[in-house]
């Protein structure tokens, strides 16, 4: 699955290179996320890293790394995965991702995760000030991440 997530995120880059040279700004856009994941009746808190690299004034794509330590009745999970955004405006940004949610526990294993996602980004000065709403798709389940992310563009 690894393996999947870096081609997909190879992918990104190398195709849309032509993009990155005609970009108006390009701009690095890290981040820390702190919310809570609702998944089967159970909502646990959910903590992260983001990062976006902005190709055009419209598009970027980047990465998510996420770990919510009680979920799957204390088992834990973390989750990564790689994105292509959307900026609409300046402040909306809708996404979407593939990755793999990796459960821990007695019985490990991974299973891959779809997400789409959407956040609006207050600026405070240098920063960003995000609340973001995402669903993972999971097999035939679906997880709800709700929460803030805040970022410092440069």
């Amino acid at each position: 699955m690894k393996n999947k997530v870096l081609k997909f995120t190879a992918c990104f880059f190398i195709f849309l290179t032509p993009a990155v040279q005609a970009g108006d700004e390009v701009k690095h856009i890290p981040g820390v996320f702190i919310g809570t994941t609702h998944f089967d009746s159970e909502s646990e808190f959910t903590f992260g890293v983001e990062y976006e690299y902005k190709i055009t004034q419209k598009w970027g794509a980047g990465v998510v790394f996420e770990r919510t330590n009680d979920a799957h009745h204390g088992d834990g999970t973390a989750v990564a995965l790689a994105s292509l955004y959307y900026h609409p405006t300046k402040n909306v940004r809708l996404g979407v991702g593939y990755g793999e949610e990796r459960i821990g526990g007695a019985h490990p294993h991974n299973e891959d995760l779809y997400r789409i996602s959407s956040a609006y980004d207050f600026h405070v000065g240098d920063f960003g000030i995000a609340p973001t709403i995402a669903i993972d798709f999971i097999d035939d389940e679906e997880a709800v991440v709700v929460g803030l992310a805040i970022t410092r563009p440069f």
